[in-house]
């Protein structure tokens, strides 16, 4: 086997192996019926219904470990697993079995005044490697997603979750091979730890794509390191601004939804804006209904002056994903002020505004350069399963191919097919 530039033949033998296996498998993955990829499926829903108690004893020792290693309250949370959340995993991999099938949908297709014809037709990419940390759910959204859309994947779970994630691609393997596929379609390389990490970013001519979920530092080392094409997930340094005109009921539930209701994911808010002339009136209820639930908020000089409570804030709190019950508030002047700010320290993830005011939200939809812009709305919903994509790769904040929660679509390219009946080009 002929082995890419840039990966070592002596550190990373036995990982090309994997590699080449997972190649082989995607060829036949490409070629397979909608009805064998959902067969598939459907045994890998069943297969983690019959595996809970193997699955949460594993995750139980990652917890521990977890623990003792001083693992952040947000990186606990995002690893736990429990008997309602392996459910749930099973219920997005069936969500996924109803989804169509997007290999072989027509992009666009013409016929050539010469009679050639011409359509352009999604195809898998082939192999997708992922890398992310604490998030064993990652495990079965990837692997089922890119089992639907025809794709090989290549997991790196990282060490926090390696238990649990070992269970799940066994779990994974034993249902592609239970109808027929070969196991290789899904693998985990994290017996080859950090090492393997880095020689799965530098295996180009293996992996088609790769995409990496976690921290900000860890997307920003494989967005620097790899030489294999990366879509590029991002934090969530998300904002909600609270217009002028906004309810207050709405805005005391949609903000204590966005903060409260799981504080360790990447949608949940981070920063409230809030129109000076309406702080006076919003910022009591809500901070009230945040207080509640235990959030620690820090807030601007302005902020402080109508709650006096307010630890104060520094540009640091407003430019950090805190993925826990911290929240940062400023008071802006205007419309103009909240997109400024926004412009200044949001990661372009996702962005709510409250109001009543059409002509604003407009402006903040049209004006917001984020991969999800939201109007009267928690930023809980920015989530591939939310937008009804059964699972989801990830949340793209690139502009480049994929933007947004990545479902089935985001995991196909395209090749353009011409028929003809002996045109020759004069």
């Amino acid at each position: 086997m002929t082995v890419p530039a840039g990966v070592s033949t002596t550190a990373a033998l036995s990982l090309i192996d994997v590699l080449g296996a997972a190649k082989e498998a995607s060829r036949a993955l490409a070629t397979l019926t909608a009805n064998v990829k959902n067969a598939a499926l459907e045994a890998i829903a069943r297969e983690l219904e019959r595996g809970v108690d193997r699955v949460l004893a594993a995750n139980e020792l990652d917890l521990a470990n977890g623990r003792e290693n001083g693992l952040s309250v947000g990186l606990l949370d995002r690893l736990r697993l429990d008997e309602a959340r392996i459910a749930g995993l099973a219920r997005s991999v069936r969500d996924v079995i109803a989804l169509p099938d997007p290999v072989g949908t027509v992009v666009r297709g013409s016929t050539l005044p010469n009679g050639v014809r011409l359509s352009q037709v999604r195809v898998p990419f082939g192999v997708v490697g992922a890398i992310y940390e604490a998030r064993p759910n990652v495990t079965i959204d990837i692997a089922a997603l890119a089992l639907k859309s025809g794709n090989a994947a290549v997991l790196r779970g990282g060490s926090a979750a390696e238990s649990t994630n070992r269970e799940l691609v066994a779990l994974i393997r034993a249902a592609l091979e239970s109808v027929g596929l070969p196991a290789a379609a899904a693998q985990t390389i994290d017996p080859f730890g950090r090492a393997g990490a880095t020689e799965l970013m530098r295996a180009r001519g293996y992996v088609d794509v790769l995409i990496p979920r976690g921290s900000a530092d860890l997307i920003q080392t494989v967005v620097r390191e790899s030489t294999v094409p990366v879509i590029e997930t991002g934090a969530g340094v998300v904002h909600i601004v609270l217009d002028a005109s906004a309810d207050e009921s709405m805005a005391v539930e949609i903000v204590h939804n966005a903060k409260v209701q799981r504080p360790s994911v990447c949608n949940a808010v981070e920063t409230v804006l809030v129109h000076r002339d309406a702080a006076a009136r919003l910022l009591p209820p809500v901070l009230a209904a945040l207080r509640a639930s235990g959030v620690t908020v820090r807030g601007d000089e302005r902020a402080r002056a109508v709650d006096a409570g307010l630890e104060p804030a520094t540009d640091d709190d407003f430019a950090t994903e805190h993925m826990a019950l911290k929240l940062s508030v400023a008071v802006v002047d205007d419309l103009d002020g909240a997109l400024e700010h926004i412009r200044r320290f949001s990661t372009q993830h996702t962005e709510s505004i409250i109001t009543a005011d059409m002509a604003n939200a407009e402006r903040f939809l049209a004006e917001v350069d984020s991969a999800v812009v939201m109007v009267n709305a928690s930023t809980r919903f920015s989530d591939g399963g939310e937008f009804g994509f059964g699972a989801e790769v990830g949340i793209s904040t690139q502009k480049l191919h994929a933007r947004g929660p990545m479902g089935l679509p985001e995991l196909t390219s395209t090749k353009w097919i011409v028929r003809g009946d002996g045109q020759v080009r004069g």
